[in-house]
């Protein structure tokens, strides 16, 4: 069976091939993302990325930041395509892991990184998600977080107001999110805005550090 492809506007729906499933997506961006993610995270040494999807930017970013273990989880469901890409690595087996469950590592991170999730979640879940991830943040630590959002109420672009209609006609608790909501729980959370990057195919990547 060959690679089946569902693409919306930029962003393309990962599928299963016969050997492994594949983002072209994540292809994409990976470089753009590790421009940015290289100098912020020169010193650190464990990373936790939430929700790795296919897996693809676990085995680019490992390789080309060799200092970091990092350290790639997701929903039960692509788990096995995860170890699909790590089984040619030396990387850890994924951990599953869901923002609703209480089974997070209980090990703090010198940074976590997490792509394309916080428009897949629920509003509920996107405020767990700060509430989780500021308890496994190590003082001073990092937060990045990828994906499309909205400022002041408005999209971007219009792709991305095409691509949440498409977002809630799968789950109507989906959707992108506004940044300004999204940066008050990081502040709520005791994390602090140290950059937003503009990025390519209407995305931003968003950094925070916690204060202490």
């Amino acid at each position: 069976m060959g690679t089946i492809k569902l693409l919306v506007r930029e962003r393309e729906i990962p599928a299963m091939n016969d050997a492994k499933p594949f983002s072209q997506a994540c292809e994409n961006n990976k470089q753009p993302i590790l421009d940015h993610l290289k100098p912020l995270l020169q010193e650190c040494q464990h990373v936790l990325e939430i929700g790795s999807g296919t897996g693809q930017h676990a085995v680019y970013f490992a390789a080309n930041m060799p200092q970091i273990v990092w350290q790639c989880s997701d929903r039960s469901e692509n788990i096995p395509g995860i170890k699909s890409w790590l089984a040619d690595t030396s990387l850890a087996p994924p951990l599953t892991l869901d923002v609703r469950d209480s089974n997070w590592p209980a090990q703090q991170y010198d940074a976590i990184f997490s792509a394309n999730t916080l428009h897949i979640m629920s509003w509920a879940e996107v405020e767990l998600f700060f509430t989780k991830v500021n308890t496994h943040l190590k003082p001073t630590a990092l937060l990045c977080i990828y994906g499309p959002f909205k400022y002041h109420g408005e999209f971007t672009s219009p792709s991305n107001a095409d691509f949440e209609l498409w977002l809630k006609g799968n789950n109507p608790l989906s959707g992108i999110r506004d940044f300004e909501a999204v940066n008050l729980l990081a502040r709520q959370a005791g994390l602090n805005l140290l950059a937003d990057h503009k990025m390519p195919a209407n995305n931003q990547l968003l950094v925070w550090q916690r204060l202490g």
